[in-house]
């Protein structure tokens, strides 16, 4: 035991170690490259301007990072509570296409340690074209938990799956999963916990990671987003009691705040047209709109499945970015009013923080490949500088939490999305009438694959 916990300590310094030493060579560069690039932006007539503006929008960055640090510093997850005090809770697991994938993730829900006279498991069936209805049936027959399945008879969307599942429903928490997911033994008690012990709480935000990272690098990539999403993103959000969005992948609602808004959530538009994507941010600000509180649990995880290819990951992208830019717009309708008691700030700076990410910073994304292309030897190591900058803290937290080497991906992943990536959300701006879910279109070519099933023993420890 002790030498495993010294190779721990180990990795968590060759990690550490790597990304302060990416950090000054990227301090080092700045030095030689970046007073070049303020000297010649100066000779130019709109060049001060420009200087001015990033120097002000940089410091507001800044503030806003030494805020979240605070914040992230002070929080601690709650433990879960006994099974006396637990409430009732259902759990909704919608599926289009998934396979043997679904039967899985049924399976290790069945095997949570909550008690079985306050848990209802209802799996939906979104009109799947593969066999998928299959082992929701199996799992109906063989799991320890009992199963209340439903089938669509064509595909209506994980909106239309989700309300009818929330319909059947009899437990006084709605808990979504998705159907490509694992959870952890403790995940629903730790996820739950929070609406026992506060009232104020509407909804709770799971802790999602990447379950299949041993298919490529860019599920391992994305793994270092999510926990810098989850970890630094959602627990800054939790401690001013507003999460922004309470993923698909595992969350839970008061179903009594759920009920008074259920119909506007099916039904809800945007320009005139159904809302297909974004059921689960759109939940959240019907939430928090109500005056409740929506927390961050990050001792409740779940595994999920994610792209491999990188034209799968532009569409899961492109999907949020659009959802992102639809339900800012519909959380400014509200966040300034007196929405609910106690401090609103902390909520309101997570919106302008998410306005200025939609819209200045995409503008200094464009204005820095211009540059770049008008002068590539001034701006280009500029522009390195920028996302070696960028990269680490992400870097920092993934070495710290998990102490493993392959957190200087992050770096890998900041070039990756300036050069791969970084046209999605201005696209969004630009499309965001467009409902198209993108990643669920066509069923899987092989549904028998099990190498879920192989890879939840080891991913889930």
């Amino acid at each position: 035991m002790v030498m495993i916990r010294e190779n721990i300590r180990n990795k968590n310094k060759i990690a550490a170690l790597a990304c302060i030493l990416a950090v000054l060579a990227a301090v080092f560069l700045y030095g030689t490259g970046g007073s070049s690039a303020i000297q010649f932006l100066k000779g130019v007539v709109w060049g001060r301007a420009l200087i001015a503006v990033f120097s002000i929008f940089s410091s507001l960055a800044l503030a806003e990072l030494v805020w979240r640090i605070i914040l992230v510093l002070k929080y601690r997850p709650i433990p879960g509570v006994s099974d006396d005090q637990l409430p009732t809770c259902t759990i909704v697991v919608p599926a289009y296409n998934e396979g043997r994938q679904v039967f899985d993730t049924l399976k290790s829900l069945a095997a949570s340690n909550y008690p079985r006279n306050k848990i209802q498991l209802i799996a939906v069936d979104d009109g799947s074209m593969d066999d998928t209805w299959k082992w929701i049936k199996q799992a109906k027959r063989t799991l320890s938990l009992s199963v209340l399945t439903i089938r669509q008879p064509r595909n209506q969307g994980k909106r239309q799956a989700l309300y009818d599942g929330f319909k059947k429903s009899r437990g006084a928490v709605l808990v979504t999963v998705d159907s490509d997911s694992m959870v952890e033994p403790d995940t629903l008690r730790n996820l739950v916990t929070p609406f026992a012990l506060n009232p104020d709480v509407g909804a709770v935000a799971g802790n999602v990671r990447v379950l299949n990272q041993s298919q490529g690098i860019i599920p391992r990539m994305v793994d270092i987003v999510f926990v810098f999403s989850f970890d630094f993103i959602r627990v800054s959000q939790s401690m001013v009691r507003t999460v922004t969005c309470t993923p698909g992948a595992l969350s839970a609602y008061r179903k009594s705040v759920v009920m008074g808004v259920l119909d506007e959530w099916r039904n809800q538009t945007f320009l005139g047209r159904p809302a297909n994507i974004g059921e689960d941010r759109a939940m959240t600000n019907m939430i928090l709109r109500q005056g409740y509180d929506v927390v961050f649990q990050q001792n409740a995880r779940v595994f999920t499945e994610v792209p491999v290819a990188y034209t799968q990951l532009c569409k899961m992208y492109l999907r949020w970015a659009r959802s992102n830019v639809r339900e800012t717009i519909a959380m400014a309708s509200f966040i300034f009013t007196r929405f609910r008691r106690g401090s609103m700030l902390g909520a309101r700076i997570n919106l302008v923080s998410d306005v200025i990410k939609l819209t200045v910073a995409q503008l200094f994304f464009l204005m820095s490949w211009g540059l770049i292309l008008w002068n590539p030897a001034i701006f280009g190591s500029k522009t390195i500088v920028g996302i070696v900058l960028g990269s680490s803290l992400a870097a920092t937290i993934y070495a710290c939490k998990f102490g493993k080497i392959s957190s200087v991906l992050a770096f890998v992943y900041g070039f990756f999305f300036f050069i791969a990536l970084s046209w999605i959300k201005p696209y969004a701006l630009i499309t965001p009438h467009h409902s198209r879910w993108l990643t669920r279109d066509c069923p899987k070519v092989n549904p028998d694959n099990d190498l879920h099933h192989q890879l939840s023993a080891r991913q889930l420890t």
